[in-house]
């Protein structure tokens, strides 16, 4: 079954070949990091002999729920190298800004060959490997086990979608979740579905979601920092109304470039602005083009200069946290667009107001405890400009959803530090 899986990887490597040169020459994407996907790491990481423990974070999202467990492990073991690995081009940007502070070094995830993750662990040589939600990569947990290497899987969380997937090869995906020495869940539908997929009962735990533990206070100097630095660049703190539109998708800027038209027209809300952080880098230049060709008056972020227009470009990384604390609304996108979400917390702990479109399947437990809590508004995008008026003109409203939403988050804390118990009894088991 191996060989058919990595025949399956090789097949669909080849077809997509076109695709990443056309991604590399136009966008920059994947030239830079190929070597280290074919598992060949920099010299520095092979150089250190400290005993280690890897920690795989996707993307943004992952990798920033994973901080404050980074800073517990560190905690837990101050003599130990931490590195991270990423798969995505803007996950390896963040996550190289911040190598040095809680962790040593960042690089990118092998290809799941066995060539290539064998190659990558003979050079980390990690003592622990700890995934970040459901990162099942075949080949990589294989050759984890051959080298008796033990692998964590924390915050995870299997979708109705994947669990049907998955159960269409249960004898694969059992030995796949039998090379997982402990197995975290976010809830306890995802601990079933995991059961389900022939994971050892033994090995599984419920700890809740890492995302719940997002703190503004860890990193509260350089937010306010970059707070300052951003609004006297565009002075959103003097903005009577700002609707900040995060993580956008293709699709749904113009949906949210007609809905502030609309919104404008109401009495009182002739000024409203709205800043646009498009999730993908390769996206700034379209989303610059969509916005200028609708009449509204452009500034971006990336051109530091002085504005007051009416729609801002965040064409920036790891930027957006900062700018959620001068929003009146929220926006968080891939929701309109049927990409799945993203994450709420962010802006649910600056208590502000938060719109969803209808496409949240990716965070299914946390928007379900946010509706239960009536702390979010969701909409079909015909619904979206109403939404905004309703919001920025009952300044109660607006409040008390807000002040929901972050109760909801101090009541689901803790996730980090029972995931740390998890894989310091692993670790220690060692």
């Amino acid at each position: 079954m191996y060989l058919l899986y990595s025949l399956a990887l090789s097949v669909l490597f080849v077809a997509l070949l076109p695709y990443f040169i056309y991604q590399a020459v136009r966008h920059g994407k994947y030239s830079g990091s190929f070597t280290e996907r074919m598992g060949w790491l920099p010299d520095s990481i092979r150089r250190d002999v400290r005993p280690t423990i890897w920690v795989h974070a996707v993307s943004v999202g992952e990798f920033n729920a994973a901080r404050p467990l980074i800073a517990k492990i560190r905690e837990r073991w101050p003599d130990y190298r931490i590195v991270v690995s990423t798969t995505t081009l803007t996950g390896q940007r963040l996550a190289r800004e911040q190598a040095g502070r809680g962790f040593d070094s960042a690089f990118y995830f092998p290809f799941d060959w066995s060539l290539t993750a064998r190659r990558a662990l003979a050079c980390v040589r990690p003592q622990a490997v700890v995934i970040l939600e459901t990162e099942l990569w075949p080949n990589f947990l294989r050759e984890c086990r051959r080298r008796d290497t033990r692998v964590i899987l924390v915050n995870g969380r299997i979708s109705p979608r994947s669990f049907t997937r998955y159960r269409k090869a249960h004898r694969f995906m059992a030995r796949v979740m039998g090379d997982l020495s402990c197995i975290v869940m976010q809830s306890e539908m995802d601990a079933e579905r995991a059961l389900g997929l022939g994971a050892p009962r033994d090995r599984v735990r419920v700890c809740g979601n890492l995302k719940y533990d997002f703190s503004l206070d860890e990193k509260r100097d350089h937010l306010d920092a970059l707070c300052k630095e951003i609004d006297d660049q565009f002075a959103l703190s003097s903005s009577d109304h700002l609707i900040v539109a995060g993580s956008t998708a293709a699709g749904e800027e113009s949906l949210l470039l007609d809905a502030l038209k609309d919104a404008r027209r109401h009495s009182g809300l002739e000024k409203t602005r709205m800043l646009i952080a498009p999730r993908h880098p390769e996206r700034f230049e379209e989303v610059a083009r969509l916005t200028s060709a609708s009449g509204f008056t452009l500034a971006r972020r990336s051109e530091k200069n002085s504005s007051s227009s009416d729609v801002i470009l965040l064409d920036t990384i790891g930027e957006l946290a900062a700018v959620y604390r001068f929003a009146s609304v929220v926006f968080v996108g891939g929701s309109l667009a049927p990409v799945g979400g993203h994450n709420i917390i962010e802006p649910a702990a600056y208590r502000k107001p938060i719109i969803v479109g209808p496409h949240t399947f990716n965070f299914r437990q946390i928007i379900a405890d946010f509706r239960a809590a009536d702390a979010l508004t969701e909409v079909e995008s015909n619904e979206l400009a109403g939404a905004f008026v309703r919001l920025l003109t009952d300044r109660n409203e607006a409040r008390a959803s807000g002040a929901r939403a972050h109760a909801i988050i101090e009541r689901n804390r803790g996730a980090t530090l029972c995931a740390l118990a998890a894989i310091e009894e692993v670790i220690i088991g060692d």
